[in-house]
This record gives C-alpha cells, structure tokens and sequence, in this order.
C-alpha cells in the first residue's frame, strides 16, 4: 500500500470534525447549567518610564500572562486606553510618562451545561488535561444538542480550573477525535496554553505536508487501526492531496485533483488471513484522514460505516457489526508542555471493544 504523488493527506485541525448530530438527551436533574456571567472588571493601570514604541507590544511585555492575540482583542474591543481614550490601532506609540490603562473582564461562562460524566484522565495539571476519550463520545457540543459531549463532561470536571479561552469560561479544544474513535486527547484550560498547543499542532501539520523533519520538541500522534483487506507491503507513506469527495458531500478523498497534502505513514504490527493490525502515525492531521488513505489505499477500517466495506467475508462481517464503530484507536500523543516545557507523552491502552476485534481476528 503506496501513495501516489497526487494524493495527499492533510496534518492538524485546520479542517472541523463532522459533528454527529444523534446525541443523547442528558439528565437535566444531574446537571448544572452554567449561566453567562456579568462579573466586575479589573483594570490594570500601566505607566511608560521611557518611549517605547507601539502600545500593543507595550502591554504584552509589562504583562506577561496575556498572549498576543488577547491584547489583540483587548484592543479592538475598546479594552485599552490611553490618556483615558480607548485605543483603536495596536501601533499607536507611547512615551515616556504615559498611562496605559487594560480593562481585564472575567470570563464569561459558557451558556451550557456542565455534566457529570466519566472521564479517564491520563494527565492534569493547572494549564491543559489529557484524557483517553471513550468511543461514542462527541468531542463538542452540535446545534440543537448541548449536551453529552466532551466539553460539557470537561465542563464540570475542570470547573474553576478554567481559567477562560477567548473570553468565554470553556475547555481549548485543540485538536478532535472523530464520535467513534477512542484514545488520547489533549484540551488546554488557558489561552496561552491553547494558543501554544494549537500553534503546534499547525506546525506539526505544516511540517509534515511540505515534508520537512519535524522537529525533535514536537508533536506526535500514533493510531491502532484494523483494516481488511490486509495490505500487501509491510509498511509505508501515504503522502497525498485531500479534500472533500466530488460527489459525496459528507466524505473526504485522498483521490482529488487539488487539496490539501496528507501525510500518513503505517507498518502492519499483525496480519490475519483477512485483515491487519495496522500502525499508523500522522505527519498531518486531516478529518477523517487515517479512515480515508486506509480505505482509498485498498485497507478501510473494519466497522467504518461511511467508508468501510461489506460482504468480505462472514466472519469479518459478523466482527465489525459486533464492534459497532470503526476500530480506531489514538494510542499514543507526545507533547512538550508549553508552558513548563517538560516532555509528556500519554498511552492509552485498547479498549475492551477493540480487544476482543483483535482476539476474533487471530482466532482466539
């Protein structure tokens, strides 16, 4: 299994997940619904001892805790004042003596609900939470369904612990998992954190679809995938272009004439008369884009409804409609943390569905 130089697969989360709309009504009588807050600001009063050029750079570096982006937004909200007036360019310059003044408003909370559901978590500290997501978990809230999805479980486990994301009280989503995929994720609780993080998953993808090396500090994501037929090789690189399929909207392709580049490479970690233990580790991160190189490339995921096949053979039908979902699984994500700077890297062992996929598969 090879890929072709026009096809390419796509790194990070620049593409949103298709969001499965048949969510579970949530209990409301165990859920605690958090209301947007109106809470007090604080403002900071800054004064220039020198001339020092323009105001946004100014604040950044007398306040440290503010990333760049939210002295952007601070600015075009009217939320810095200079000489009393609210300032509407960043390069405004500023001299010596001047008073700055930064109006920081509390995050608002999310008008969503915080649920009190189960969360296997691999990591925490102050500043991100690494979990290993069951499958049939939605990562994010849909239109018309609030409830039951990740952000409303990160909702409640995390609480005050959020320190506010773009203003608003809520979990940095920085990378997905499709419904049915289980295995390690990655979610910021701060802006700076979630800026850091989602910079780097932009650089990983960057990286990886113009084929540079990637850097020795950077990300990395391994899949468990189980696919039928077997490949031929023993390994490989699918690198191609990506985007939406031609004629089925809901679908992504690895066949397309102009797209995005994708970059997955795999080894068969076992094979069985009809099917393999696939590895896979991403050097991009389209959606979908392991179930798509796998299926395009002759090897779709068993259980994968929208691009899998049937009527293999009995047996493997009988396993995949056993499992219920496609078998994948994200075994394992390396990461530095951006803010202390330590190595970190989360294993998630196979879920028991998975387990017992591979036990049918050998025969056991």
């Amino acid at each position: 299994m090879s890929g072709s130089p026009g096809d390419e697969d796509a790194p990070g989360n620049e593409d949103p997940d298709d969001l499965d709309s048949a969510l579970d009504d949530g209990d409301p009588d165990d859920a605690l619904v958090l209301p947007l807050v109106a809470a007090a600001p604080t403002i900071e009063r800054l004064v220039a001892p020198a001339d020092h050029g323009r105001i946004d750079t100014f604040v950044a570096e007398r306040m440290p805790a503010l990333s760049r982006a939210q002295v952007k937004r601070l600015i075009d909200e009217g939320d810095v004042r200079l000489g009393g007036a609210a300032v509407t360019k960043a390069g405004v310059k500023i001299r010596a003596g001047d008073v700055v003044e930064v109006v920081l408003r509390p995050p608002a909370a999310l008008d969503l609900i915080a649920e009190d559901i189960p969360l296997v978590v691999l990591f925490e500290d102050r500043h991100l939470i690494a979990i290993d997501k069951p499958a049939g978990l939605v990562v994010h809230p849909a239109p018309g369904h609030p409830s039951g999805t990740l952000v409303n479980a990160l909702l409640h486990h995390c609480g005050k612990d959020l320190v506010g994301i773009g203003g608003v009280m809520r979990p940095g989503i920085v990378h997905r998992l499709d419904k049915d995929t289980s295995g390690v994720m990655v979610v910021a609780k701060d802006e700076p954190t979630h800026t850091a993080l989602a910079a780097a998953f932009k650089s990983k993808s960057l990286a990886g679809a113009t084929g540079k090396a990637a850097a020795p500090d950077g990300i990395v994501r391994e899949y468990v995938a189980f696919g039928a037929p077997a490949p031929r090789e023993d390994q490989g690189t699918l690198r191609t272009l990506y985007g939406r399929h031609p004629t089925h909207r809901k679908k992504f392709s690895s066949k397309v004439a102009s797209g995005k580049p994708a970059v997955t490479h795999w080894r068969v970690a076992a094979r069985w008369p009809f099917a393999a233990e696939i590895h896979c580790r991403l050097e991009t991160g389209r959606t979908h884009q392991i179930r798509v190189h796998l299926a395009d490339f002759g090897s779709p995921l068993l259980g994968d409804t929208l691009y899998g096949r049937r009527g293999q053979s009995p047996a493997l039908t009988a396993l995949a409609d056993e499992l219920g979902r496609q078998a994948l699984h994200a075994a394992r994500l390396e990461l530095t943390h951006p803010i202390t700077g330590e190595r970190l890297a989360w294993r998630a062992p196979l879920p028991p569905d998975l387990v017992r996929l591979k036990a049918g598969l050998a025969g056991g």
